[in-house]
């Protein structure tokens, strides 16, 4: 049996105790002061550009980025008409000996504030208790540009050489990266054709060492609105003749979902699993139940079964199976203010996830055809998308780049790294396959056990944003001693 491959012979010992510190000494402070900034995504903020957090939230992180210590540093905030500003930090190589270029995205944006938040804790105000950071924002996904530099940053004072790197943060992130593929579109020249492109968007199933994630599910989201009546009227008197919208637009959800099984039903929602999926969660789920990490998963009430056959088969539903959620609603008043009334309507807010092999474009049109064709009852049925974006499943690792991965988590962590498919989305990832079919594509991350991305107490774990910090300085180490055997890129990198 081959032993463990070997760590990096251009990374000094002390490196992930190095990157510690300058992460507690420059990257902490920062996301103290970033998560004090409310820049919602522009999706739920149509008046971005007048209310202006957006913008200081750019600034923000391209200051902070623009006094790094790396050579040849230069930081630049991107403004298309219309669009949000994109942050663009380029880092030429450490010589002229290491051809090929890499990727590192990130973005900004941050999800609304939600309720719930423990007491002390709120989304705009950050609170450090013990080793995690709790505040909107900063581990999804705040923590990622500035680690990437600050991993440069300790490259550059420990001498190690590295490629050429262009680092990305956008802010539309959270409402499906509408605005990404035209700044994608404008920075072509400037990004180049990357060998190795990373995304620090992703998550980690556990905190013990570092996940590369193997396939992201896509997402369309839009709202439904069932209309019945031009105003409410007294439910005595309509009830039983008039059809509630709530009822409608449920009997709307039942053409798309099971409503038992919570199964999607829609043929054009659903793929079988590759082969492989199903060891491979296998795998995961006795990982998970060994540390301990199964049952604490999701916060559910007691009580409440978790749906799927068991462990493993909810590894594929929420990697390889769509999903459906009603994540808001209009036209239903609070509970305690509700009167004796038949509502002229009802909204709900639908957000579908999709398996990362599935045409987001035939989905939505599916999705469509299914809510509004032959309303119910004659109701006024009206769906207004939001956006639809496919799913991306990683082609297998190239070997440098597969031992790199362990070499770095054993490192970092003490253990070898990981690999899973992950039920959230990243756009971004699915578009640089169709631009740069030759890059290896990487995505990772932070979003670990407790880290409740987009709800409430959003937590960023300190000890694993320094790991993973660590362990990308590594990759990119191992990336630069990759190309020196030969060129991973084509012309065009600046």
């Amino acid at each position: 049996m081959p032993g463990p491959p070997p760590i990096d012979p251009d990374v000094p010992d002390r490196f992930p105790a190095e990157v510690a510190r300058r992460w507690r000494r420059d990257v902490l402070p920062f996301l103290e002061a970033f998560a004090r900034v409310p820049d919602v995504s522009p999706g739920f903020d149509p008046d971005w550009e007048a209310t202006g957090h957006i913008e200081a939230a750019a600034g923000l992180l391209a200051t902070w980025a623009s006094h790094r210590s790396i050579p040849g540093l230069t930081v630049d905030v991107v403004r298309l008409p219309g669009l949000t500003p994109t942050v663009v930090v380029e880092v030429p190589p450490s010589d002229g000996g290491v051809e090929g270029s890499l990727l590192v995205y990130g973005h900004y944006d941050k999800q609304p504030p939600f309720d719930g938040w423990t007491g002390g804790r709120a989304a705009w105000s950050p609170s450090l208790e013990g080793d995690r950071l709790y505040a909107r924002g900063v581990a999804d996904d705040g923590y990622a540009l500035p680690s990437a530099l600050v991993a440069l940053e300790s490259l550059a004072a420990a001498g190690v050489r590295h490629g050429r790197c262009v680092l990305v943060a956008e802010g539309s992130e959270e409402s499906g990266s509408p605005h990404l593929p035209a700044v994608l579109d404008h920075l072509a020249g400037r990004i180049g054709r990357p060998g190795l492109v990373v995304a620090l968007d992703s998550g980690c199933p556990t905190y013990d060492r570092l996940w590369a994630t193997t396939s992201l599910r896509g997402v369309v989201d839009g709202t439904l609105t069932v209309s019945v009546l031009e105003h409410g009227v007294h439910s005595g008197s309509a009830g039983g003749a008039v059809p509630d919208s709530f009822r409608l637009a449920r009997h709307l959800l039942d053409r798309i979902e099971d409503p038992v099984t919570g199964d999607l039903i829609l043929p054009e929602l659903r793929v079988e699993p590759p082969a492989g999926a199903a060891g491979a969660a296998a795998m995961l789920a006795d990982l998970l139940a060994a540390g301990g990490h199964e049952d604490d998963a999701f916060p559910v009430v007691e009580g409440v079964r978790l749906e799927g056959s068991g462990p493993a088969d909810r590894v594929i539903r929420t990697s390889w199976a769509a999903s459906l959620a009603v994540v808001g609603a209009d036209g239903l008043p609070p509970a305690a203010t509700a009167g004796n009334v038949l509502r002229p309507s009802t909204t709900l807010k639908l957000v579908f996830r999709l398996p990362p092999t599935v045409d987001a474009r035939i989905a939505a049109a599916s999705i469509r055809h299914a809510l509004t064709d032959v309303p119910p009852a004659g109701a006024r049925v009206e769906w207004t998308e939001g956006g639809a974006a496919d799913g991306w499943a990683a082609a297998p690792y190239a070997p440098w780049l597969d031992g790199a991965l362990d070499a770095a988590s054993l490192a970092c962590f003490g253990m070898p790294a990981g690999r899973f498919g992950e039920g959230g989305s990243i756009p971004f990832m699915g578009w640089l396959t169709s631009r740069y079919p030759e890059a290896e594509l990487l995505a990772m991350g932070v979003l670990g056990p407790g880290s409740n991305a987009h709800g409430p107490d959003e937590a960023l774990h300190l000890p694993t944003a320094e790991r993973v910090t660590s362990a990308l300085g590594m990759l990119v180490a191992a990336h630069a001693r990759h190309s020196e055997r030969g060129p991973v890129t084509g012309p065009g990198c600046l």
